[in-house]
């Protein structure tokens, strides 16, 4: 299994970040012990002291790809998620002000929340799915994918060109505006279509 990762897709993140958007997508990778399930608590890493949530609707490939064109890409995920891209953001800038990679900031063990996923049957429009993070009951983040400057099928279009998807790989498909720091005893609540999906402390 693979887990992709998309940076800079909604356009206010994008403002509040100080980045101008791109002409295409920013795509990086998590390994599998990246992921955090079952409402299991976050652990604030000892390497950072300042992680950021950035809320996420995650799509599930169900089927394998390459090169997959646009139009038919919707062939290829068939149930989608919500997560969370933790990122030590302290170390995100040093290896921005480098050059250098995002790994350390990104792909660390469990900055990689997952709920369970819902068929996208269950939806009445899945092309514009609502979305919201509540920190300690305030909500911090609201967003709409309809909102994304590369959708769903223009991501999977993109990363086939590069990487061949397999059945159960995974996407996170970017944050919107509002993220922010965690600190112990943080409460985090993610809804999907006013669905909760995942409920869990930070340790």
């Amino acid at each position: 299994m693979k887990i992709f990762a998309v940076g800079w897709n909604y356009p206010l993140h994008n403002k509040e970040m100080e980045h101008q958007c791109a002409s295409e997508p920013t795509v990086f990778m998590k390994p599998d012990t990246a992921l955090l399930r079952n409402n299991r608590p976050f652990y604030i890493p000892d390497f950072s002291q300042e992680v950021h949530y950035e809320t996420e609707v995650v799509l599930r490939i169900c089927r394998l790809g390459k090169n997959i064109a646009e139009k038919f890409a919707d062939r290829y995920y068939d149930s989608v998620a919500l997560g969370v891209d933790f990122t030590a953001r302290d170390l995100q800038n040093r290896q921005k002000a480098i050059g250098g990679p995002w790994e350390i900031s990104k792909a660390f063990d469990g900055s990689a929340v997952i709920s369970e996923f819902v068929p996208l049957e269950t939806f009445s429009n899945p092309k514009a799915l609502n979305f919201n993070l509540l920190l300690n009951g305030k909500e911090v983040q609201r967003g709409n994918t309809s909102q994304m400057i590369f959708d769903f099928n223009a991501l999977i279009a993109y990363i086939s060109r590069f990487f061949t998807l397999k059945m159960g790989d995974l996407i996170y498909t970017g944050t919107p505006s509002g993220v922010g720091k965690v600190t112990i005893n943080d409460h985090l609540q993610g809804f999907l279509e006013n669905k909760l999906m995942f409920d869990f402390y930070v340790k």
